[in-house]
Order: structure tokens, then sequence, then C-alpha cells
């Protein structure tokens, strides 16, 4: 962030700042960073109490205010004061009605000024954002490493995606900041037009409508009118950046300012588009890449996965509309890598397994393309595929569980276990297409598993874990690395 008076935080914010000692210190007072974690707070800080489903903020602020926080924004005076009270330090409140939507309130505001001192130097602040059924990280970890090359860029770190995660990645813009590179996640309708009217977009990729939080969204269609609302959320020179080869994705160009569309399937009449895409012995794309303003170029990219050519296209398109240069963005695509955890994360580790770490979430479409990512990494090696249940599917997941089962038969596995009830309907499933199957309750269950004397792996497997975070199938792929990975010290 940048300074700011704490009168000027208070009326971003919509609230009324209580002072705790003289008018005069109250005046002088500023904040520069904002922090929802007591114990990241520190001098400078505003701490926002959040009521989360574990613990309320409000009874760390004590603790808050002992690391030197400048302030802290609440909504239960009382409980702020109890914290307090038992403190050796004190600190002003901000008080605000609702204290998720104030930060939201507060980040707007940040940008909106950030934009307006950028305009007043004749620069620019250029905000771009990406969402999709899949991929949204990824592509935001490559978006942000071709536009960090180019100038200073800010973008969230791992999912920060939501009516949280995102006010605090805006609020972490400052004065130097050129490039503003976010993700937007949504679990239901209106979520994504919250997150636009905090951050207007000058760019907005769709990367494909799919099956992701079915439960929220009640159809396909209802996951595209949401994802929608990214477009609708752009500023009126903006640009919307979609997927050709999803025909949902494409219609949105209909209530775009402007369109540039990319392709992974090579579509002739694509703007940004990859054609005879092959992988290579480690499964990473080689292609054609096809840019407005670049000669065709060859190029690999520096992760694994045919899917992540999508990806690659999406970000490349961001990129370009944010100014970027075309040979820069096509140079940037063979060195850009993953960033956040649990994304198609390829270990070679103790025993000679082959441990490819895709746990951080799950819907049939991921599903579908880290199964046919195992087989190309496999190789030779016996194939083994750790599944926890897919979460927040509503009425298609026995399905897309079933799916999973046949999916996993069609990839070469050899060695399915299942993690939680609710991934039964794969294990029946691949079970019946002569796969050996291993059902276990849940994640406590699969670690004791895993860690058994007579444990289902071998030496020298491939090993894909992939499921939702909540049935955690992250825990199982952590416990497998570190494990692993002191064997392969040893």
């Amino acid at each position: 962030m940048i300074d700011r008076p704490l009168s000027e935080v208070a009326a971003l914010a919509g609230g009324e700042l209580l002072p705790v000692d003289t008018v005069t210190d109250l005046l002088a007072a500023t904040v520069s960073t904002v922090v929802t974690d007591s114990r990241k707070a520190g001098p400078g800080a505003l701490f926002v109490a959040l009521a989360g489903e574990r613990t309320d903020g409000h009874v760390h602020i004590g603790s808050a205010a002992a690391s030197g926080a400048g302030a802290a924004l609440v909504s239960d005076v009382d409980a702020a004061r109890a914290a307090l009270a038992d403190a050796a330090e004190s600190l002003p409140l901000i008080v605000v009605p609702d204290t998720v939507a104030a930060l939201g309130s507060l980040a707007r505001g940040h940008l909106a000024d950030l934009r307006r001192r950028a305009a007043q130097r004749a620069a620019a602040l250029t905000v771009v954002a990406v969402t999709g059924s899949v991929g949204k990280t990824t592509t935001k970890d490559l978006t942000r490493q071709l536009l960090a090359a180019q100038a200073p860029t800010v973008a969230p770190v791992a999912s920060f995606n939501n009516e949280i995660g995102l006010p605090l990645t805006v609020l972490e813009a400052d004065a130097s900041t050129r490039y503003l590179v976010l993700e937007m996640g949504a679990s239901g309708p209106g979520h994504i037009t919250y997150l636009t009217d905090i951050a207007p977009l000058d760019a907005a990729a769709v990367l494909m409508v799919g099956h992701a939080h079915m439960e929220g969204f009640g159809s396909v269609d209802g996951v595209a009118r949401a994802k929608a609302e990214i477009v609708d959320g752009l500023v009126p020179t903006g640009t919307a950046v979609l997927n050709l080869d999803d025909p949902r994705t494409a219609a949105m160009a209909n209530s775009a300012p402007q369109a540039l569309t990319f392709s992974a399937s090579g579509a002739p009449h694509a703007d940004i588009r990859a054609a005879a895409v092959e992988l290579d012995a480690d499964a990473h794309a080689v292609f054609d890449l096809h840019l407005p303003g670049l000669a065709e170029q060859r190029v690999r990219l520096a992760i694994p996965g045919a899917h992540n050519v999508a990806n690659a296209l999406a970000a490349a398109g961001l990129a370009l509309v944010a100014g970027a240069d075309p040979e820069r963005i096509a140079a940037g695509l063979e060195t850009a890598r993953l960033e956040s955890p649990h994304r198609m994360d390829v270990s070679r580790l103790g025993r000679e397994v082959l441990l490819i770490d895709d746990a951080y979430n799950a819907n049939i479409d991921s599903m579908a393309a880290a199964l046919k990512s195992l087989g190309a990494l496999a190789g030779n090696r016996r194939r083994v595929a750790i599944i926890s249940e897919m979460l927040e599917l509503g009425a298609s997941s026995r399905e897309d569980h079933a799916r999973t089962g046949e999916l996993a038969a069609a990839a070469g596995v050899s060695l399915l276990i299942t993690v939680g009830g609710g991934a039964a309907p794969a294990a029946a499933t691949a079970r019946a297409a002569g796969l050996k199957v291993l059902e276990l309750p849940d994640a406590d269950g699969a670690l004791a598993a895993l860690d058994a004397p007579d444990g289902p792996l071998r030496d020298g497997d491939a090993v894909l874990v992939k499921g939702s975070h909540g049935s955690g199938a992250w825990r199982l792929a952590d416990h497998l690395r570190d494990s692993l990975k002191e064997m392969h010290a040893q």
C-alpha cells in the first residue's frame, strides 16, 4: 500500500475512527499495510478483524496491538475493547458494520486513487484478471511472470481470489505498481461482480466454463453466466481474452467492449493460437505460437501438461493487452514456471517414485486433464492415482465421480486409491473396468495406509494425487513428498 492517514482509511472503509489517546496523536497516525492475521501485524499495519469459521479476529486485536499495529478495523467494539483491556498496548479502532465489506471498500478506494495518481504522472496502472473453471491460478502465475519481466507487478499469493484475498492483493499495490494481476473465483452468482466492482478491469481472461462449484450454480449454463460477470466488469476500453475452443466462453465476446481470442487446438481464426502441438519426453508442450505482432515461433513451455497450452495462451493474451512486447512474451513462456503449490508439481523422490502433485482442488474437468498428464508423464512406470472426493458438485457428484473411474482406466492406471465416501462411484467404475482399487474412508485413513509396512506404493511408481482441498488430497501430497524426499536424502 502507500502511507495513508487513519482518517483517510476510515473514510475509504466507510467507518468511524475511535481515538485512544489525544486527537493530535490520531491525526499524525498512518498505516501502510493491511493484514488479517495478527501474527503478521507490525508497525504501520491495519489489522482487519474477520469473523471466521474457527475464530473471531476480534479476540486477536490485543496481539496485533502488542506487535505494533497502527489500527484495527472492527465491527464489534465491545469485543475489541475487551481484547485490548488485557493488552499492554492499545490502538485506534475503525468501526464498520461489516469488516469484509469495509475491506472491499478500502481496496476499491485505494485502487481508484492509485489510478488517478498514475494518470497525473501521464503513466498507467493496468489491471488484468483471470477466471474459469480450471487453470486460474496457473494462468495467474504465468501472467505475473510475463508482466513482471516488463515492469513492477503485483499478483496474489496462491489462490487469493475471493472477497477477502482479492482486496488484500489490491492493497499491496503502491505508487510504483505498473501491473496488477488478479484471480477471480466464484462459488455462486454475483461473486465476480462483487470483485470487479472493487477492481474494474482493463483485461479479463476466461479460460473455460466447466463443472466447478456446481452446487452453487445449478448447471453449466449457470456457471457460464457467473463467469461472464468478469466481462461485464471491464472498463469501457477493456478487452476480453476468450477461449475460442469453448463455445460458452467464446460467446462472451458478444458482451465485451472488444475481444481477443485464443485456441489451444490451433483454430485458424483465433487471434492467438498453438499449432503442431507435441509433448516432449517430460510431457512439456512444444508448439508453434501464433501471436499478434510476432512471426510464428516454436516454443516449449517450462511447465508440464498439454492442458497448460491453453493457460499459456491466455496469459500471453493478457500480457499482450497490457502492453507487453510480443517477443518478450514468447521468450517468457519458455521460462515461466509454476509458483503456487499443488498445481501439477512433478517431483522425482525416494524409491524412484515420480510424484505428480495436482492436489489443490478438483472438478471433473481438471481431473480429466490430470489423469491425461499422468499417462504422458509416467512412461513405463506403474501408474497409481490417489483421488480424494471432489466437493461442491451438487447433483452431478455421483456421475462425475463415476466418470473419474472411467478416466482412470483410460489413462492406464494400475492402482486407484479413493479417499472419502463420495469417491465410491469412482472406485466402483474403476473396479468394473478391471483396475485394482483401494477405498479409504478419509485422509487420515489414507495417511495410515501409505505409511503401513505393506503400503500400496512400489518402487518406481508414478503417483498422481488429485482431489478437492477440503477432502485432504493436499495433505497426502505433502506427506508423500516429505517422507519420500527424506528417504531420497538418505
